[in-house]
């Protein structure tokens, strides 16, 4: 178990899936009270479809509520950035180093066409919650600190 504090962020280009589902994930699996997470995009994006949300609740997850931009203010909060996102350039936060902060990068791909695609969004989801899994697991063994 882990003593110091980690706040984690999860960020996608708009706040609207794929990191909600990180940090709603994280949040359902997470029984360290030090250790805390939000998530945000890079831009504040548009409200969920109600089609994401069900499939993401059919799941066991809550993603419902307003999308969130990035903010000077999370960025100072955050000591672990985890870029979930494919089309977030990680050079963004590059900075992050020279504070001694770490970055994180998954790499998942957007659904495109939205929520027509009921396969394709059930399986990105499972996927960040594999990602998650491990970030938790990597956690607790020290390798993230």
């Amino acid at each position: 178990m882990i003593n110091k504090k980690i706040n984690i962020l999860f960020i996608c280009r708009y706040n609207r899936f794929r990191s909600r589902v990180a940090e709603a994930y994280f949040n359902k699996i997470n029984k360290n009270k030090n250790i805390e997470v939000k998530s945000a995009g890079l831009v504040k994006g548009n409200p969920l479809e109600k089609r994401t949300v069900r499939i993401a609740r059919n799941l066991g997850l809550d993603i419902r509520g307003k999308t969130q931009g990035l903010t000077s203010k999370i960025l100072q909060w955050q000591n672990v950035t985890v870029v979930v996102a494919d089309d977030v350039p990680p050079s963004v936060f590059d900075r992050n180093k020279v504070y001694g902060k770490k970055v994180i990068v998954w790499k998942i791909k957007d659904i495109k066409g939205g929520n027509k695609n009921e396969i394709m969004t059930i399986k990105c989801i499972k996927e960040i919650m594999k990602r998650a899994d491990k970030l938790e697991e990597d956690i607790k063994s020290g390798r993230i600190k």
